[in-house]
Parts: C-alpha cells; structure tokens; sequence
C-alpha cells in the first residue's frame, strides 16, 4: 500500500510541471507572436535503493524548442505593425543587453526614439545597435526589413530618408529554446549567440502592417488543462483508496 501511494503522489508532483506549461500557453493566447514550445510526457523510471529492482517511479520529461508554427495574420493598418514570414525571426536586445530573438511584431518608439516592440525589447539593425527614429518622424517599414521614416513637416514630396535594416534571421536550420525572459535563442548556444546565415538560403521577409497572433490553441489548450485536471482527481482517489484498504487491513489484526 505504500509503494501504492508512493507511485500516486510521484505522478502528482511530476504532473505540476505539465500543468504549468500548460497555464503559460494560456495566459498568452492573445500576445503577440508568442510561439509554444513546452512539451511534457510522463515515463516511468526504476527507482535507485535498497529494496526491490522492480520499483518504479513516473517522472516527467519535458522539452522546450520552441514550435515556429504560424499564428493567425491580423491586418492592423499600423505602420509600426510587422508579422514575420515563414520561420523568420527579429533580433532584440535583452534586458540583460545580449542578443536574443523574437517573433513578436507589435513596434513602437520609445521616449527615445528608439525602435522596441511592445515588451519593450530594443530592435536591433543589421549593424547590432539599437535604431532610432528623428523625432516627429513618421515611420515606414518595408517587407525586407529596411526602417525609413519622412517628416511631415517638409512641404511636397519628400523622398523617404533609409534609417537602418530590422536585423532580421531565417531559423528553418536552427532550432531555438526559450530563455528565462521569454526571448528565444540557440540551442546549446551561450545566450547573445547569433544565428548563422546559411549561405543560397532565401532571405528572411516580414509583412508589413500586419501583426501575427499566439500559435496557441485555446480549446486545445483547455482539453489538456480538464485532462490535467482529471489525472489529479484519480491519484488523489488512489491516496484515498489506498488509505482505507490499509486501515481496513490493520482492523482485521485487531484482537476480537
């Protein structure tokens, strides 16, 4: 009976790691870009110890590369809105100032004039730096990444003036985890690492005035949170059994 209710509060506390992921998916169904990446299965593992070989213990295993499938395009109209093509990623800075990544396109300008989305993670150019905007400038963003902005305040057509190129990197060869702020970045790579540019591949675009939605599903989401759920209730009944079967069984050696 111990062995009984040792297996079922294992498989509980492992399942907590599940759980978590899962309520991390949805609390960010509506950002921005937010890609998922947490998977979590459970497999049973021989316990190490004095006492039978034949033990075994649930543990989870977990993954965290993160799923590049794209989320719903949502045409906003904004300037400074962007949506990432393909398997493309944005650089940022972040804020611990190296270099990390992110899908997340809703831009706007700092107190600065500079260039960050809407965590307020610094864009970065294809120089590494940060890119400013001249104040009172309005803002244009083409699909190949290249920041131009004109001011309004000049009379007659004024040519655009080219500002800097979003530091922009295809990821289809290079598998990417999450970092503890969110942001993404090479796997098995030290953090601030750069993505290689694979020479001949095709180079990364964006859409403009467009931003793209979380890749999460939510009914999926919430079968896997009632699943979660109903895989808690019967370990505890098993507790709960197992309690009454070895109460049972001590009333029986009870002299009459």
């Amino acid at each position: 009976m111990d062995r009984l209710a040792f297996n079922a509060v294992a498989n509980i506390n492992e399942q907590r790691v599940a759980r978590q992921m899962t309520t991390n998916e949805l609390a960010n169904v509506s950002t921005p870009g937010f890609k998922r990446s947490f998977e979590a299965a459970m497999r049973p593992v021989q316990v190490e110890g004095p006492g039978f070989e034949t033990r075994m213990q649930p543990r989870s295993e977990t993954t965290d590369n993160i799923n590049l499938r794209p989320g719903s395009m949502m045409a906003t109209g904004n300037d400074m809105d962007i949506a990432m093509n393909g398997q493309a990623v944005i650089g940022v800075s972040a804020p611990d100032g190296t270099l990390a990544f992110t899908r997340r396109g809703d831009l706007k300008l700092s107190v600065t004039g500079a260039l960050e989305n809407g965590a307020g993670h610094l864009v970065r150019g294809q120089n590494g730096g940060a890119i400013t905007i001249p104040p009172g400038f309005r803002v244009n963003i083409n699909d190949d990444g290249a920041v131009y902005a004109t001011n309004p305040a000049q009379a007659g057509a004024v040519a655009p003036v080219l500002i800097d190129r979003i530091l922009m990197r295809d990821t289809s060869k290079t598998p990417l985890d999450r970092r503890t702020d969110g942001l993404f970045q090479v796997v098995g790579k030290p953090p601030g690492t750069d993505i290689a540019v694979v020479a001949g591949a095709p180079l990364p675009s964006l859409t403009a005035k467009t931003l793209e939605g979380s890749n999460v599903n939510p009914l999926e989401v919430m079968v896997k949170l009632m699943e979660q759920s109903r895989s808690f209730e019967q370990q505890v009944n098993v507790i709960k059994q197992a309690k009454d079967a070895d109460e049972a069984g001590a009333s029986m050696m009870k002299p009459a």
